[in-house]
């Protein structure tokens, strides 16, 4: 986070606007159209929803996240993951619900940037000479839409440094005029205020024929809270509170200025009309859609930084396989992920196709935020009691608020289901890959044997300076997985001393703890032998990316500096010093197969046998750990889990 963001500062508040609440800030576009639907316009459905929308943003948006889960801050970072990360030692299962609201959180927002996009441009049907232009699910609307969404993803790879900049005075003009606009129509139906009176919101879940599914559209007001919380980083927790009050002001406004349109506009129903467009005076309406292009642009840019952020996270909390991370600009934070860039962009485009217009997609968007809101809550539990600690009545209460919202949102949102059947794919594949990653390497890491290092330093220093030996490196480097610094793992020591032995002037013991602070970057340096055997341990936050052949010259060169390291142990040796730094440093990386000799229950092959079929679809250790050079060798061993013991073989005696 930057510094000037931990506090409340107004240019603090206007970055806000313009990374935070992009999501939920585009809802007006679709929220009440999606709710009215092809409905007749009657007193009790206009009066009920926005009563409804009203109480999801208050009880949801703001008590919930705003109010709550903004607390449960990881070192100034939010989301699922950073959440997980605080509360996992209390309950080993809460990798579930974690790996589970990620995975629906990225897979439902697939669809934001097309149902933002398309009910912007779609306003264009309203603008004179285009009517029969633009016309909602024709091919040129599409195209167009499919465009922009294209041209975004396209961008993404040179980072948003400097349009990044305009997006806060973007949105504060796009939350001005949507509330400007609301507070017009109000004055001409005031009556409209008793609104807030949750009775009718009562009435219309309860006496309107199945008006408890119209939950379903409502839950669409408040889709970008998870999103909020998860970009929490960016903007410091004060910040988000304050300009909240400012959103939600807006928001309100134009919900209950399209509420007033409806009523005294005597549509009955709205034929295609969207209230949205429709209480905007025709003189401003080209404007108003193109500030409400940028608006949705805003919206999906933050959808997918959050989605590269997300999986960053999944990859180093061993939650995903390991990918290609790049980082387009010097911004602390933005990332690039090449592969997720161009599959969000796949699914953003097949959607799009697919559904045509937005009003198609209002039916199937919001499900699985559902799912991914539950599974916070869950882990907010946990927070609350073991972090908080809370009493059991204040605890009992909150989750019986939460659960009973929440559930009652994704009971409603079942009924999607059969328009969303395409999401389920994804979403499955999403946690699956999830689960298999996070219970494959429990189960390999239980198989690791670890040796202690003290017996073999004589071993160790008598082959480094045994000249009948071939050299193998002047520096000779392994990543451990041992906690300790007195042990190695045996398959390590096995790799030195087996079959032709490796000898190395010195050799590195290389372990990284990742910490559960999200930008740690700190390393410590244990000689068990003076420059003959190096232990180095990186701590390293969950969301810095592993540069190791980068982190290791830096450690190098200070131990040079400092004269903590002098190599000229013989002729042969060349001299490390800071103008040789990279002096004959050879890296060994010990990958696994997983052997035929292995015999185990069908949940264990199954897990396994993905696990692998995974990992080679994966990017490669060398890459993940920063080791894209020629002088790091690959050795591979084979993983015997559970060994055949009983081998039905016999002998036969030929007569």
């Amino acid at each position: 986070m930057h510094p000037n963001l931990k506090k409340v500062t107004g240019a603090g508040l206007l970055i806000t606007l313009g990374i935070i609440f992009g999501d939920i800030g585009t809802s007006p576009l679709y929220v009440f159209s999606a709710i009215i639907g092809k409905r007749v316009i009657t007193d009790q459905l206009v009066y009920g929803g926005i009563s409804c929308v009203f109480w999801t943003l208050t009880l949801q948006t703001t008590f919930k996240y705003i109010l709550l889960t903004l607390q449960a801050d990881n070192k100034g970072e939010g989301g699922i993951f950073s959440l997980y990360a605080i509360v996992w030692r209390y309950r080993h299962w809460l990798y579930f619900p974690a790996a589970l609201g990620a995975a629906t959180l990225l897979a439902d927002g697939i669809i934001t940037p097309p149902i933002s996009v398309s009910s912007a441009i779609e306003g264009l049907n309203g603008v004179h000479g285009l009517e029969n232009i633009i016309v909602p699910g024709n091919a040129l609307t599409i195209g167009i839409i499919v465009g922009i969404i294209s041209l975004l993803f396209f961008f993404q790879q040179f980072g948003t440094k400097v349009i990044g900049s305009s997006f806060g005075p973007i949105m504060f003009v796009w939350f001005s005029m949507i509330m400007f606009f609301g507070i017009v129509q109000v004055t001409y139906y005031p009556h409209i205020l008793s609104a807030f009176n949750p009775y009718y919101a009562y009435d219309l879940l309860s006496h309107y024929p199945k008006g408890f599914w119209l939950l379903g559209s409502v839950f669409l007001c408040t889709t970008g809270a998870e999103a909020l919380y998860s970009d929490l980083g960016h903007c410091g927790r004060k910040n988000i509170q304050v300009s909240w009050i400012f959103v939600k002001i807006a928001l309100v406004a134009n919900y209950f200025g399209q509420a007033a349109w409806l009523l005294k506009s005597g549509k009955s129903p709205l034929n295609g009309i969207n209230p949205f467009y429709a209480i905007i005076p025709h003189s401003f309406l080209l404007p108003a859609i193109i500030i409400a292009t940028l608006a949705t642009i805003i919206a999906s840019q933050a959808l997918i930084s959050g989605s590269f952020t997300l999986i960053s996270e999944a990859v180093n909390m061993n939650f995903w396989p390991r990918i290609t991370i790049k980082f387009p600009t010097n911004v602390r934070g933005q990332i690039y992920i090449p592969s997720i860039n161009w599959i969000l962009w796949i699914g953003c485009v097949v959607m799009m196709l697919y559904f045509k217009e937005s009003s198609t997609m209002e039916a199937a968007y919001g499900f699985s935020i559902t799912i991914a809101m539950l599974m916070t809550t869950m882990l907010m539990f946990y927070y609350m009691k073991f972090i908080k600690k809370w009493s059991t009545p204040v605890l009992l209460l909150i989750l019986a608020i939460f659960l009973s919202v929440e559930l009652s949102f994704f009971v409603a949102n079942v009924a999607k289901i059969k328009q969303r059947w395409m999401f389920l794919i994804f979403e499955i594949l999403l946690v699956f890959i999830m689960y298999i990653w996070y219970k494959a390497r429990k189960i390999t890491n239980r198989f690791l044997h670890f040796e202690s290092i003290a017996p073999f330093v004589p071993a160790l220093h008598n082959l480094s300076i045994n000249l009948k030996e071939p050299k193998y490196a002047t520096h000779l480097i392994y990543l451990t997985k041992a906690n300790s610094n007195k042990s190695v793992e045996k398959r390590i020591l096995e790799s030195i001393f087996s079959k032709r032995p490796k000898r190395a002037d010195v050799y590195w013991f290389v372990h990284i703890d990742r910490t559960d602070e999200p930008y740690t970057m700190e390393y410590s340096v244990e000689e068990i032998e003076h420059d003959k055997i190096i232990r180095v341990e990186f701590r390293l936050g969950f969301r810095i990316q592993p540069r190791i052949n980068l982190f290791m010259k830096k450690v190098m060169q200070e131990m040079v500096e400092h004269h903590d390291l002098e190599i000229g142990i013989n002729d042969e040796a060349p001299l490390l010093n800071k103008h040789n730094i990279s002096a004959d440093i050879r890296y060994v990386l010990i990958q696994k197969f997983l052997s035929i000799e292995n015999e185990f229950s069908f949940k264990d092959s199954f897990i396994l046998n993905s696990y692998f079929a995974i990992l080679n679809l994966g990017q490669s250790d060398k890459k993940a750990f920063g080791l894209e050079m020629g002088d790091t060798a690959i050795e591979r061993i084979p993983l015997v889990v559970s060994p055949v013991v009983n081998i039905p073989l016999k002998r036969i005696v030929h007569a």
